[in-house]
């Protein structure tokens, strides 16, 4: 097929990327954590990790998962946190221990986690406590055996994290009675984790990284099988892609208000940041905008991710004003089309263009995105390198140029299927 969108490939941006340096999310972040020690990795509410101390914590969680519970190669570990610290420590300590992550939106009705739970099989769930007694109600009917519990000031510095659990539990009330049995506290599991040692496990391209769901708007909800190459190779490919944007702007500072749980921001914040060695400054509560400008505000970040409602919600906010938008090089708008009235009145306040892409929890998600130095004109952009994208009928045909019909993908970033059901791949 005639690749027609490599005529408008920006100078110095290959047909195809090279070889990934890394044969899964492992290496990855082991990367990280040897070239980039004394970097921040990630921020939130005060407290900032650097990758050492990333490093210490998700050994001694992956200690825990490994040795403690007993978890083996290939098990799943369901993660159910908003962005918070314990979000990257217990990812990285599930792949350090060679498990598979099943990534659940904390929101979840009890139907919707049930249905999850007992559909990826996950052995062991990782919870914030406002959210357990939801798992509470419908545990039994599923495979969990593990319950790792944690408040939302678990790792803040003290005597702001003892301070934020006493509000959330016992001022605020937001977090309902509950009772698990075999039940543990993230701070206990990684206390437990750090008399262990952990043994290497060796994951590579063919392995399976998550179990991401789909939203189910078409039926039921499925579970994308993410490889540790899929991964790997959407970050090469969006590396690749971003060419020389954040030169002199290391290390690059990423606003991640997008919930991590989510393929868009897992993707392009959390994992394209640690490769660089980059930081996540992590947005736990999005939809306290007044609470979110302030926090951005003390950035000179370089890299901004929203939806269209979020950018025209923090651009009413009193405290925008305040924001310094210099020193962004990168900002994009996924999720939902971006509607021109907000790119251009964005554009003006900050200076930045909102960039599109389009992709799927299927594609890893990148598959189509608009080039660094274009402007906002609605487009998605052009497939990225090593991507095909062709347009076909009712028939399976590829369809001409202009013409109206199904988008199929075709890349080393496209699912290896969806779990257990061959049948709907």
């Amino acid at each position: 097929m005639e690749k027609v969108w490599l005529k408008s490939y920006p100078a110095g941006v290959p047909e195809n990327v090279p070889e990934p340096p890394f044969r899964s999310i492992l290496q990855l972040i082991e990367h990280g954590f040897s070239e980039y020690p004394d970097n921040p990795a990630y921020t939130n509410m005060g407290r900032t990790i650097t990758y050492a101390e990333l490093d210490e914590l998700s050994r001694q969680f992956a200690s825990y998962l490994q040795q403690t519970l007993g978890l083996t190669r290939g098990e799943r570990v369901a993660i159910m946190l908003p962005n918070i610290l314990q979000y990257p420590v217990a990812m990285c300590g599930a792949f350090r221990a060679g498990l598979v992550v099943v990534n659940v939106n904390p929101l979840y009705t009890a139907r919707e986690l049930k249905h999850q739970l007992k559909d990826s099989g996950a052995r062991c769930i990782v919870i914030l406590e406002n959210f357990a007694h939801v798992l509470a109600d419908v545990i039994a009917d599923t495979d969990v055996k593990h319950t790792v519990t944690t408040g939302a000031g678990d790792l803040l510095a003290q005597p702001k994290g003892a301070i934020t659990n006493f509000v959330l539990r016992y001022i605020k009330k937001s977090v309902p009675p509950y009772k698990i049995a075999n039940s543990t506290s993230f701070k206990k599991a990684l206390k437990m984790g750090a008399q262990q040692t952990l043994k290497p496990v060796d994951i590579g391209f063919a392995d399976i990284a998550y179990l991401q769901y789909t939203g189910g708007t078409t039926g039921v909800s499925k579970g994308a099988m993410l490889s540790h190459r899929n991964m790997v190779y959407n970050v090469q490919q969006t590396i690749t892609w971003q060419g020389d944007a954040y030169k002199g702007a290391e290390p690059i500072i990423a606003i991640t208000a997008l919930p991590l749980y989510h393929i868009f921001s897992l993707q392009g914040n959390c994992l394209t940041m640690m490769a660089q060695g980059g930081l996540n400054v992590l947005i736990t509560n999005p939809r306290d905008f007044e609470g979110f400008a302030g926090e951005i505000a003390q950035y000179k970040f370089s890299l901004f991710t929203g939806v269209n409602t979020m950018f025209a919600a923090l651009m009413n906010t009193p405290s925008f004003k305040d924001i310094d938008f210099s020193y962004l090089r990168v900002c994009i708008g996924g999720g939902m089309a971006v509607q021109p009235a907000v790119a251009k009145d964005w554009k003006k306040a900050t200076g930045s263009t909102i960039l599109q892409g389009y992709g799927l929890t299927e594609t890893s998600p990148a598959a189509v995105v608009c080039r660094i130095d274009s402007e906002f004109d609605g487009s998605i952009g052009l497939p990225i390198p090593s991507t095909e994208v062709i347009i076909v009928g009712e028939d399976g045909n590829a369809m001409p140029v202009g013409s109206v019909g199904e988008i199929c993908i075709k890349g080393p970033q496209v699912m290896e299927g969806y779990w257990q059901r061959p049948d709907d791949t």
